[in-house]
């Protein structure tokens, strides 16, 4: 059997003033460049937040992707603009290094992107918690450390200092062994 399905039978769930967890990948995930150029990324959501106002619960910053928990003000839905505003405004302030596709060439796109994301509408208390906690416990999922207070690409640390979580949440998961095994 057979299935088919195209990109045209995606569809977006769009809720006024909801809550969504979202991944947002680089092209070519090889490469650091979330982590290397951290300071034009804060500029780039800062600058959108401005313009499209949205709050940010959860923000874990990798080197080849990142994971975010935002809610929208009430009566809007659009999530899609100020991605793409972010994604735009990130490749504008950083040289054109990456090669192209005839794709991308022919488009005037940067090839620094995934063209879509991935996101997921918050159903519940329970489900905002799995997701933040997914995201805070993302670096050490990918091995940049051991610890989650370790990694300093988070919001993690703004949660901490407003005691919603303690510094050692997540534990200690240092690996010994050829096998993984925690200590």
């Amino acid at each position: 059997m057979c299935y088919r399905w195209a990109m045209s039978d995606y569809r977006r769930a769009f809720v006024p003033g909801g809550c969504w967890f979202f991944t947002v990948n680089l092209l070519d995930r090889r490469k650091a460049l979330l982590t290397d150029q951290i300071e034009s990324l804060r500029d780039t959501v800062a600058a959108t937040r401005q313009s499209h106002p949205f709050a940010i619960d959860a923000f874990v910053v990798l080197p080849d992707h990142l994971r975010a928990i935002w809610k929208l003000p009430s009566g809007d839905a659009d999530f899609s603009v100020r991605w793409r505003l972010i994604n735009s405004r990130f490749a504008k302030a950083l040289p054109v290094t990456e090669r192209l596709s005839a794709v991308r060439f022919s488009r005037n796109e940067r090839g620094i992107w995934q063209r879509r994301f991935w996101e997921h509408l918050i159903r519940d208390e329970a489900d905002y918690a799995r997701h933040v906690e997914y995201c805070y416990y993302n670096p050490v999922k990918h091995g940049h450390v051991s610890r989650v207070c370790d990694w300093p690409y988070s919001s993690f640390h703004r949660d901490v200092r407003a005691e919603l979580l303690p510094e050692d949440w997540g534990g200690d998961t240092q690996f010994i062994g050829e096998f993984g095994e925690r200590t």
